[in-house]
């Protein structure tokens, strides 16, 4: 499910952060083979930059050089990515979305040796092109184009398509919607390393029905746009695993066990010349599996297998595998004793924990057998906060990393060699700095400078609680007091909510406590802007404060939400009569229930994109939360919005978009359709074929901004009394 705007603001960081062009898609920063150096496009061209800052910038290519014959203006590279000896430059550039991410587009290849740029795909549609990436020996690229599979040499530019079957909905080397997401699946296949042959998957989407999106804008007559989009209690696209010669010839289908359709393979890389390892999940993920399956043999052998009682997540990095000891072994994180934790596991299957303790793993950072240490971000202490710890190879107590007197959120993209990394740091009340430190004595070695453009902006200032349920039950929370704050007077409240397990809102980063939505300052103009994080958010808490939530969205959550609102209410500032409550996506679902179930606190809602019905969103990030049909169906429907909207007492602003490819407007117009049966006064704002982001067209951004910000005021007035 997209969380839009789950953390608010969250991407600001980001945008202050992020280089113009960054390497292949799925990866991160693009480092030199040593490490010291990494990659990015400038101004000048694409250029190399010494991490240490011991060197000035070497421009590998210049704009002349990025120019193609002909043309004027050189190529607005979105990506890139070196062969392994550095003398070729693949080039990504003129990309198209794909659903959420440009990932087609067309590829160009540098020489650096011929100093010839050259266009890859010759004959192929513009813009088709998706994942292109070198062979091991840099002399062949492969790529998706209209979902089959080619190989270009590159010596002579000849094409070799691999697969022949490719449609819409035959989709080799690449996924349809669901995979890509609810499972973060996009680049699908995988050069064997001996670069003889390509892993790729192949969906057959053919059986699964499409949900037809009406365009009544763009034509004079209306026409249809069709998603095939499995709804929960619909078959997923059938899924598989080949293997084909890179010259070419018939694939292989892997024999792996199990129903084709009733379970998912959301990862596979190559673990040896003749040898693929897969994660294999049944169709409730609540069992993954763990083989290596034998590409010459055909054979398949599971060596680890892990259950739940609600569910298993997918291994969190779509793209790579953390293999150790020569791929002896490979590192595997696992909630079975409570906590998201590292392992070790060979391959018997014999698993070795490697961080133990009452503390959540949130994601590894790093793994460097030549120092014997494992990198991983964590916050024992701070589920708001993130912080770089090491761990010692064969397991340990956990050594922080990050600097004591920085609280808040740090990222790292460590060098292949362990010793440099691009560290960022924000907190709620700081912007976000970026610089180059060493590991692991965390010394600065260049940048740390504030952009000037962060110095110009006005932060909120959030302040970080927690709060103690009737249920007994701690939620953290932040809120943000008007800007002349009076405590005898009493001010109007908002809540901001996410609530499913998709995302948190309690976080201390830079762009918590703001909201982009409000035109002018809500701090300014007097309310205090409040948001907790419920069961079921993914905070680094263990295992049941994340898992509490299965069968329960719509229910556990919404209560959480309503009664850590109550204990917020009882400051002696709050204004029990003007309570708001607003988000987007499952923040639009949890605005919705809150209004409905828990009309004596919340009087003013807006939901924007909301799931309304349970069952009509896709099955994979459903069913896994929620169960299958029949046997939990009254788990959906009972805890879905459309089940109490007879229970609407306060004011209601239902916005959504009618192109919403992933929360249909049907969600709209069956709660329109709820709401009109129990004679309910609403607000609609529909916008007419845009998307989950609401974002396309000129002026719509603007307009839901003012559209939020007036119905708010009207409804909840600002300041105190």
């Amino acid at each position: 499910m997209l969380q839009f705007l789950a953390r608010p603001l969250a991407l600001a960081a980001a945008l202050l952060l992020a280089h113009s062009a960054t390497a292949q898609f799925g990866s991160e920063t693009q480092w030199s083979k040593d490490g010291n150096a990494y990659y990015e496009v400038q101004d000048e061209g694409l250029a190399q930059l010494d991490a240490r800052g011991a060197a000035k910038p070497v421009v590998l290519l210049s704009k002349a050089q990025l120019t193609p014959a002909g043309q004027s203006a050189p190529l607005a590279v979105r990506r890139f990515t070196l062969s392994g000896d550095g003398t070729k430059i693949l080039l990504s550039a003129n990309t198209k979305k794909v659903w959420r991410y440009d990932t087609r587009g067309d590829y160009w290849l540098f020489d650096r040796k011929s100093q010839q740029l050259s266009q890859l795909g010759k004959g192929r549609p513009e813009s088709s092109l998706m994942f292109a990436k070198f062979s091991p020996d840099g002399s062949r690229v492969a790529y998706v184009s209209e979902h089959n599979l080619f190989v270009e040499n590159l010596a002579d530019h000849r094409i070799t398509q691999l697969t022949q079957d490719g449609t819409d909905r035959l989709i080799n080397g690449t996924f349809d919607w669901v995979y890509e997401e609810e499972l973060d699946c996009r680049d699908g296949f995988r050069w064997s390393p001996d670069g003889q042959r390509l892993a790729y998957w192949q969906l057959d989407a053919r059986p699964v029905k499409n949900y037809l999106m009406l365009n009544t804008t763009d034509a004079e007559y209306p026409f249809t746009v069709p998603v095939e989009y499995p709804i929960v209690g619909q078959d997923p696209s059938r899924c598989r695993i080949g293997v084909v010669g890179a010259g070419g010839g018939e694939t292989k289908w892997l024999a792996i066990p199990g129903d084709a359709v009733q379970h998912y393979l959301p990862r596979m890389e190559w673990s040896g010349p003749q040898e693929v390892i897969v994660q294999q999940l049944n169709r409730r993920q609540n069992e993954s599996n763990i083989l290596l399956v034998n590409t010459e043999a055909n054979t398949a052998k599971t060596i680890f297998n892990e259950t739940d009682a609600a569910w298993v997540d997918a291994k969190s990095e779509a793209i790579g595998w953390h293999w150790i000891e020569g791929q002896k072994r490979f590192v595997w994180s696992s909630e079975k004793d409570g906590w998201r934790h590292l392992y070790a596991v060979d391959r018997a299957g014999k698993a070795t924990l490697l961080t133990p303790g009452d503390y959540d793993v949130i994601e590894i950072s790093a793994i460097n057998e030549a120092s014997k240490q494992i990198y991983f971000t964590a916050s024992p202490q701070n589920a708001t906060q993130r912080y770089l710890y090491r761990v010692p190879l064969a397991g340990g107590k956990a050594e922080r990393v990050s600097p004591a007197a920085q609280a808040g959120t740090h990222d790292y993209e460590i060098s292949p060699n362990g010793r440099l990394a691009i560290h960022s740091f924000s907190s709620a009340t700081s912007y976000p700095v970026q610089e180059v430190v060493s590991l692991p004595a965390h010394q600065r070695l260049s940048g740390g400078e504030v952009p000037a453009r962060a110095k110009a902006m006005k932060l909120p200032k959030p302040e970080f609680f927690q709060v103690k349920t009737a249920d007994g039950v701690t939620l953290d929370g932040w809120l943000v007091k008007p800007t002349n704050f009076d405590p005898a007077k009493k001010y109007p409240v908002v809540f901001y909510v996410y609530g499913e397990p998709a995302s948190q809102t309690v976080t201390d980063r830079f762009g918590t406590g703001l909201n982009r939505l409000y035109q002018g300052s809500m701090a300014d103009d007097g309310y205090v802007y409040v948001s907790l994080d419920n069961r079921g958010a993914p905070a680094p808490r263990g295992r049941a404060f994340r898992k509490a939530i299965y069968h329960n969205i719509g229910a556990l959550n919404i209560r959480d939400q309503a009664m850590g609102a109550t204990e917020v209410l009882k400051n002696t500032w709050a204004d029990t009569s003007r309570v708001a409550v607003w988000g987007w996506s499952g923040g639009g679902s949890s605005t919705l229930s809150l209004l409905f179930q828990y009309p004596k606190i919340y009087k003013t809602g807006i939901s924007i994109a909301a799931v309304d019905n349970q069952l009509n969103y896709d099955n994979i990030y459903q069913e896994r939360y929620m169960g299958l049909l029949p046997d939990d169906k009254h788990f959906f429907v009972d805890n879905s919005p459309l089940a109490h909207a007879q229970g609407l007492r306060g004011n209601l602003l239902l916005v959504h978009g009618t192109g919403d490819d992933n929360v249909h407007y049907n969600n709209a117009e069956q709660m329109i359709n709820a709401l009109i049966k129990y004679n309910k006064p609403f607000q609609l704002m529909s916008y007419p074929n845009r998307t989950h982001s609401i974002s396309e067209g000129e002026g719509t951004g603007r307009h839901l901004a003012t559209t939020y910000t007036r119905f708010l005021k009207q409804y909840c007035p600002p300041g105190g009394r």
